[in-house]
Formats: structure tokens, C-alpha cells, sequence
């Protein structure tokens, strides 16, 4: 944990469940630490009180409308490259499971608008500060919810048939490809950038669907959830643990590089889906 101390350590999704805990485990450790949220009195509140419990003064709220808009995720971009000269840690934590299909006020399915589409773009704004301030590392939180699905080329944003967990599934495979893409990317600089499935966690994940699938979720999640706190330190490993210095492009599972699925390892379809992805976020690249 050393090697975050001193740090700037960004952490979307940081007012609850793994990304709160990840980012006291930061702070803890001296990294100055970015707590992104969507409600601004919440952000405020957690971030004061991760640095009352780790006793960092260095624990900054940046509050976001909404991650599932490409103009929020820009502005947040610009806002994180005008107040941190470096950047040594990005955890794109930030995601969510929806029942039913949404369409975003920018015209774009939610579950591809921000479990895909916003860390691709973040990762995009920020990588040339990353690569500035290197070491550094990317993480992606993905799930092994993503075995067993293809990526529809032909609808990325199920327009289709859309079933709840199968968008959710797609979109965190998507993510590791994404993830493999963009350490090709960084080949050359000292620059990492990894997936891990942190379990299924006894957190908040699901219940913005409410009814009887919000509450189905809830009741597994209490009886068969993994401790959110255990969780998020396998994020915090992933962020920081020396072992992991050279690894780049992976998939971890308790922190173990794991193959993940055939279909996650497709460079070819890595390839295109970030070409695609470009292509939807191009006004806020």
C-alpha cells in the first residue's frame, strides 16, 4: 500500500457499497483521494467522513449529475484534469443493473450509457495525464456476470429484445474488453490497466429497480453476499499491490489473474467494440 501514498486516486461510484470502502481504504493509506458521486450533499458528506475515519485531510468530493451522460462524464473529465496536475489511480467503479430498459436524455440505452460508455470515456480523458504522472493504474470493476454472452455489434444498445440481465452481463464483458483494448493501447508506458470481478457483494446493487426485483436482490445479497468491505480490498489490491506492477490487460478474480470467458479475450472484438465506442462518444472525446 505504499506504492499510493502520496497519490491522486480517482474512484467513481465512491458514496456507496465497494467504491466508498475502496476509497477509505486509500485515503487510509495517504492517497489523496477523489470521491465522485451523483448527489452533492452526499458526496460531501462521505468524503468528510472518510477523511474523519483515515484522519487525511486530502479527501476531495466531486459531485456528477448523472455518469450515464456523456456531456457529465466530459465535465467531470475537465474538472479532474484542471484541479490535479497528475493522476496516479483511476477506479472505474460506477455502474448499475436495470430491470427494465431506460433510454438516457442524450438518447442512449443506461446500462451501455454507463457501465461501457462512461468508463470508456473517462479512461479515454484521462489516460495522457495518467501516462504523464506514471506509474499508474486503471481499474475496471467488471463481474463475471459477463460469461456466457457475445457482444451484438448490431445493437450495442438493445434496441431489441431487452432483458435486464442480459444487458448487464453484456456490458461487463464489454468492459474487459475494453479493458484489454486500452492496455494495448498503453503498451510502452508504464501504465496498467486491469479488470476484476470483486463477488457477488452484500451492497446496494439493484435495489434502484425496486418491487420485487429490487427486493430479490437485496434478500440474496444478505444471504449469500460477500462482505462489501472484504470486496473493495481486492480493488485496493488491484489498485496498488507491487506483484501487480507488470500485469496489464487482465482479468482478476480474488486476486488471481483469472482467463475470463473465450468471448472476453477476442483482441479482434476488443478492437471494434472500442472503434464503436469512439464513434458514440465522439462529441465528448
Amino acid at each position: 500500500m505504499e506504492n499510493v501514498k502520496g497519490k491522486v486516486a480517482v474512484v467513481t461510484g465512491a458514496t456507496s457499497g465497494l467504491g466508498r470502502w475502496a476509497a477509505e481504504d486509500l485515503a487510509a493509506h495517504g492517497a489523496t483521494t477523489v470521491v465522485v458521486g451523483r448527489s452533492e450533499p452526499r458526496t460531501a458528506a462521505i468524503a468528510r467522513e472518510i477523511s474523519s475515519q483515515t484522519q487525511n485531510p486530502n479527501v476531495h468530493p466531486l459531485p456528477v449529475t448523472d455518469l450515464a451522460l456523456g456531456s457529465e462524464v466530459a465535465r467531470l473529465a475537465t474538472t479532474l484534469l484542471e484541479r490535479y496536475p497528475r493522476i496516479d489511480l483511476l477506479v472505474n467503479n460506477a455502474g448499475g443493473y436495470f430491470h427494465r430498459r431506460e433510454v438516457t436524455s442524450e438518447g442512449l440505452e443506461r446500462t451501455f450509457a454507463l457501465n461501457v460508455l462512461a468508463p470508456f470515456l473517462l479512461t479515454s480523458r484521462l489516460l495522457p495525464r495518467l501516462v504523464q504522472s506514471a506509474p499508474a493504474r486503471v481499474v475496471m470493476v467488471a463481474s463475471d456476470a459477463h460469461r456466457g454472452h457475445r457482444v451484438d455489434f448490431e445493437d450495442l444498445q438493445s434496441a431489441g429484445k431487452y432483458r435486464g440481465f442480459r444487458a448487464y452481463g453484456r456490458s461487463k464483458l464489454e468492459l474487459i474488453l475494453l479493458t484489454r483494448e486500452f492496455a494495448r493501447r498503453a503498451q510502452g508506458a508504464p501504465v496498467t490497466v486491469n479488470a476484476l470481478h470483486p463477488g457477488f457483494v452484500a451492497s446496494g446493487f439493484g435495489r434502484n429497480n425496486g418491487g420485487a426485483v429490487g427486493f430479490g436482490i437485496g434478500l440474496a445479497a444478505r444471504l449469500f453476499g460477500r462482505n462489501v468491505r472484504k470486496a473493495a480490498k481486492d480493488i485496493v489490491f488491484v489498485a496498488a499491490d507491487p506483484s501487480l506492477d507488470k500485469v496489464t490487460g487482465e482479468y482478476l478474480a480474488r486476486r488471481v489473474v483469472r482467463p475470463g470467458s473465450p468471448q472476453s479475450r477476442d483482441m479482434a472484438g476488443a478492437l471494434r467494440l472500442y472503434q464503436a465506442c469512439s464513434q458514440v462518444a465522439g462529441p465528448f472525446l
